[in-house]
């Protein structure tokens, strides 16, 4: 069975690799699910893993199978499996549980050890191969109305969980009500986050670097937010316009950004970073005025990583009501296909070299 796989520790070792098909009887209770994998997305943490900046292969493998983001149908279940049969469309979480009380009660995705394991990404075979096999616990149907849009549910979970996890932090105030929301960054995450943003009813900027006209502004606007070029524009001159934001999703996997937005954040906000800086860049913070600012306006920072099937769930379901709502515009960020496994070299480069692949996936099977 063929997969595509890098050598974790070094550099641009992405190759054809060669795995056993699962079955269902690898796992336990009866409870497992095979799939046929059709559509696999990759993104900024395919490409740094291929960089060597972070990974490991899992136990008993010198290669991890990358692609944490996966479409595919139910070939076979186990004699226990009530989640799904086979014929359904499904797609499947990426972090896996340890030993934590949170592992423990489902929250793998706040996990309290220094040890991960995530499927693609940290010591777990990711879904870039033809069959793979997990427990019903970890697998989510998504409807066949929305096979169009494959791929975006792995992103969407994790838009979805950091509306989400603004909104639980939030409650400190009792009574906190939103009305302006900040995006930084226009990657599928931050289109994904404006999506969920907008459906809740709040006034969206999204931020980048493009300047328009440009397909990132096309469908921000098409949902509804204000597109700004931070090319034309500052944080601080943006905010000066239009008024300090209430909540800001970073998305931009830019330090220097990450940190001036806390600059500019209203007061009782709150900032939810979600974007992974895997390199060594240092930034000069104004680290007095942050620290009076935010102590002073009760301002919150928090980190969101990952998702469970909860938020998988969420999000399908804020993909189905922003079809119905703005028709037509969240394809729109699907915009790279790579026909097959073996044009591996290929994904690759348009990871690396096609500023234009907002959304890059691989085309496994049909189906």
């Amino acid at each position: 069975m063929k997969a595509i796989a890098v050598r974790p520790g070094t550099p641009d070792s992405v190759h054809l690799a060669d795995l056993a098909k699962p079955s269902v009887a690898d796992v336990p209770n009866g409870t497992g699910v095979l799939v046929r994998v059709l559509k696999v997305g990759v993104d900024a943490t395919d490409r740094e893993i291929n960089d060597a900046l972070y990974g490991n292969a899992p136990p008993g493998y010198d290669f991890l199978v990358i692609g944490h983001e996966c479409f595919g149908i139910v070939e076979e279940v186990g004699p226990n499996v009530k989640k799904v049969k086979a014929g359904d469309y499904v797609t499947c979480t990426v972090r896996r549980p340890g030993s934590s009380i949170y592992d423990q009660i489902g929250r793998s995705d706040i996990t309290s050890e220094e040890q991960y394991y995530e499927r693609g990404i940290n010591l777990r075979h990711g879904y870039l191969t033809e069959y793979f096999v997990d427990d019903e616990e970890f697998v989510v149907r998504m409807p066949v109305g929305l096979k169009h849009l494959h791929v975006l549910a792995e992103p969407m979970s994790c838009a979805a969980k950091a509306v989400e996890q603004a909104f639980l932090a939030q409650r400190r105030l009792q009574v906190w009500q939103p009305k302006r929301a900040w995006v930084t960054g226009a990657g599928q995450i931050g289109l994904l986050s404006t999506l969920v943003l907008r459906l809740r009813g709040l006034e969206v900027f999204t931020l980048a670097r493009g300047r328009k006209p440009n397909l990132k502004a096309e469908i921000a606007e098409g949902l509804g937010a204000t597109y700004i070029s931070t090319g034309d524009q500052t944080l601080p001159e943006i905010a000066a316009k239009y008024g300090k934001p209430d909540l800001i999703i970073e998305a931009t996997g830019n330090s220097a950004i990450a940190f001036e937005a806390m600059q500019v954040l209203g007061h009782n906000g709150c900032i939810v970073w979600t974007s992974i800086t895997g390199g060594q860049r240092k930034v000069e913070v104004p680290g007095d005025h942050i620290n009076l600012n935010w102590v002073l306006g009760n301002k919150l920072l928090v980190g969101s990583v990952n998702a469970n099937f909860r938020h998988f769930e969420s999000g399908i379901a804020d993909l189905a009501l922003g079809e119905v709502t703005y028709p037509g515009v969240i394809q729109k960020i699907l915009t790279t296909p790579v026909k097959g496994l073996d044009n591996y070299k290929e994904m690759m480069r348009l990871l690396v070299e096609d500023r234009d692949a907002l959304k890059v996936y691989v085309e496994v099977a049909e189906g």
